[in-house]
């Protein structure tokens, strides 16, 4: 059977949508990944890092956008609002995703039903470190320290809302002490201030710390989570320095808005778990103080809602408010 000009044409177009529909011919343009934290901190780190084992396996055009601000809520917010068709994505982690839902009275996005998570990318406890010429050698040393002086000495944390921030705020509390909180716009920032003596320790994520501890201008004094970083491996936990069951930990998202389709999702997916899954990329992640995560969307999801349920209580309960 023989079709008219127009209706041969009519069948040309819908067989090029029903081909640009189908997931082989995701993406046709480049993906912009918002991370919503300056350069050079943990996020940014690690998005890119990744993102670079993407592009290796898969030649795909992957575009870094830092979006910094009001504790990760402002980058969050773009990729909230965004098309969703999968070329905005954004890195997510505990602060925006689990821990600000709480802390901030008003929110610009909705954290349970503003995106659909991808896939958990790392994980990481939250270092505390000095600068390496300060009077503490030990924890107990800037305990002792902060009890001699209530509200002298200065905690810097990456933003409000952080991990860093949450967990210092948990172990002033634990410790019974009281310090004044400093946040900044970001890792990196908070790092040059305690590398120039500006404030006293720092919960800091351990890629940006980690290289000047190991070139002696910083001193780790504890770790946050339960078992010691091997990236660290003579840093004792706060646990083991006298507050048993002391464990916060931090992790990385990437997330696309919601309403973005399955089959794109399944494929990001797919790709995050193949870079997650190499040599190079565990052997970077663990020497930086991180650990690979990977999994499906559906247990990123499930780690997303039962995060958001503990950070809430320990806000909460710990009647931590904004500074």
């Amino acid at each position: 059977m023989r079709l008219s000009p127009r209706l041969s044409g009519a069948l040309a177009l819908v067989l090029a949508a029903a081909a640009h529909a189908q997931p082989g011919a995701y993406p046709s343009q480049p993906i912009k990944v918002i991370v919503p934290f300056p350069p050079g901190g943990g996020t940014d780190i690690v998005t890119r890092m990744v993102l670079d084992k993407v592009r290796i396996g898969t030649g795909w055009t992957l575009v870094v956008d830092n979006k910094a601000g009001a504790g990760g809520n402002i980058g969050m917010d773009a990729v909230a609002k965004a098309a969703p068709d999968g070329y905005t994505l954004g890195m997510g982690q505990t602060a925006n995703l689990a821990i600000n839902p709480s802390l901030y009275a008003k929110m610009p996005y909705d954290a349970v039903k503003a995106f659909t998570p991808v896939a958990t990318v790392a994980g990481q406890a939250v270092v505390l470190v000095v600068k390496d010429g300060a009077p503490y050698k030990t924890l107990k040393d800037l305990v002792d320290a902060a009890k001699a002086q209530p509200d002298a000495l200065t905690m810097a944390s990456a933003g409000n809302g952080t991990v860093g921030h949450l967990t210092g705020e948990v172990f002033t509390q634990q410790a019974g002490i009281r310090t004044r909180h400093i946040p900044y716009k970001g890792a990196g920032p908070a790092a040059n201030d305690l590398l120039g003596g500006q404030v006293d320790y720092y919960f800091a994520t351990p890629q940006t710390v980690i290289p000047f501890v190991k070139a002696g201008k910083l001193r780790a004094l504890a770790v946050s989570s339960a078992k010691r970083m091997p990236a660290l491996p003579d840093v004792p936990t706060v646990a083991e320095s006298g507050y048993a069951g002391f464990d916060t930990s931090d992790w990385k998202m990437l997330v696309a808005p919601a309403g973005t389709p399955p089959a794109i999702v399944a494929r990001l997916q797919a790709e995050v778990a193949k870079a997650l899954a190499r040599t190079d990329t565990i052997a970077t992640l663990l020497a930086e103080g991180s650990a690979p995560v990977g999994g499906t969307s559906q247990e990123a999801a499930a780690l997303l809602k039962t995060e958001q349920q503990r950070w809430g209580t320990v806000v909460r309960s710990g009647n931590i408010k904004l500074d």
